[in-house]
């Protein structure tokens, strides 16, 4: 499963990944993280608001840390 966390490495962004990381390692579901940070990158997801979430190249996720259930839901835990 690609991941890929979209911010500019803000604590939001940084406790977002950790989570991400964290809940897949629980729950043995094998996940790449990747952060992006270029703006521009950001943009062409249509993300205005980070940090955002990109499973496997859809948005599932913008604004805010994710609530660790909603983390489960997506990696299918």
């Amino acid at each position: 499963m690609d991941v890929k966390v979209l911010g500019t490495g803000c604590a939001n962004c940084r406790n977002t990944i950790a989570l991400i990381e964290q809940v897949a390692r629980d729950k043995g579901v094998p996940v790449t993280v990747a952060k992006v940070e270029e703006l521009r990158e950001i943009m062409s997801y249509g993300v205005m608001s980070t940090p955002g979430v990109v499973i496997d190249g859809k948005v599932v996720h913008a604004g805010g840390v994710p609530s660790r259930a909603k983390v489960e839901q997506w990696l299918g835990a």
